[in-house]
């Protein structure tokens, strides 16, 4: 990430201003004059090397990054004279949703994976406020997983992520829900008969309705609610 910012700053970012500005920051330190060799060492590198890269303007930017975390001093302020608030301002409009890219719940036939290793997705937060205007939400019991299969077509299309609030699990209120079945993980809506059978619907008419017996309702697993997917709301 910092290369990329790093990229699409360099032009515009001189290393010598840099160096000044990490003067500045080591001489209030330490209440004395600071040359290149102090930077240098600060940096982690040799003079020579420092100078070496001054010559080719080469920002080191890994090791910019450390001196700053150790200070706790924002590194967009060092390398592109971005105040803190600023940046704290353009990040609260996201929100950071664990995404479990491996999982793919089925919308047509029993896609059964459970790899957890997963990574973030950034959510605007305007988007779950919109969801969610009856309560503050936890963004901890929100989670993302890949839709597989075409039978809840054209709520959910295929391949298509979806989130889901682990904390809603009641079938009764109605809606789309990620189920974990003995056959697979199924994203339908769910709906109980007056025999007490678990009926999952889906809604692309082509597909019947997949039946869950009581007596094999034991090994049935709610996971949670389906509040939205790719920022259009289901509920």
């Amino acid at each position: 990430m910092l290369c990329a910012f790093g990229g699409r700053f360099e032009r515009h970012t001189q290393l010598n201003e840099i160096i000044e500005k990490i003067k500045d920051i080591l001489s209030s330190e330490q209440e004395s004059k600071v040359f290149d060799k102090d930077v240098a060492a600060a940096l982690s590198l040799s003079k020579d090397s420092l100078s070496h890269m001054k010559r080719k303007n080469s920002i080191p930017y890994e090791q910019i990054a450390k001196f700053c975390a150790k200070r706790k001093i924002s590194i967009n302020w060092v390398l592109y004279d971005q105040f803190p608030r600023s940046l704290e301002e353009n990040t609260e409009k996201y929100t950071k949703i664990r995404y479990l890219s491996k999982i793919n719940a089925s919308a047509g036939g029993g896609s059964f994976n459970y790899e957890e290793q997963g990574s973030f997705l950034l959510i605007e937060q305007e988007l779950l406020d919109s969801l969610y205007r009856s309560k503050k939400i936890d963004t901890s019991s929100l989670m993302a997983i890949n839709v597989h299969g075409d039978s809840m077509e054209p709520t959910l299309k295929d391949s298509e992520i979806i989130l889901i609030d682990k904390e809603e699990i009641d079938i009764s209120s109605g809606g789309v829900f990620v189920i974990s079945t003995n056959t697979g993980l199924f994203v339908k809506r769910p709906y109980v008969d007056e025999d007490g059978n678990i009926q999952l619907l889906s809604d692309n008419r082509d597909y019947t309705p997949h039946i869950i017996c009581k007596d094999e309702q034991e090994s049935v697993l709610i996971l949670g609610k389906v509040v939205c997917s790719v920022g259009v709301d289901v509920r």
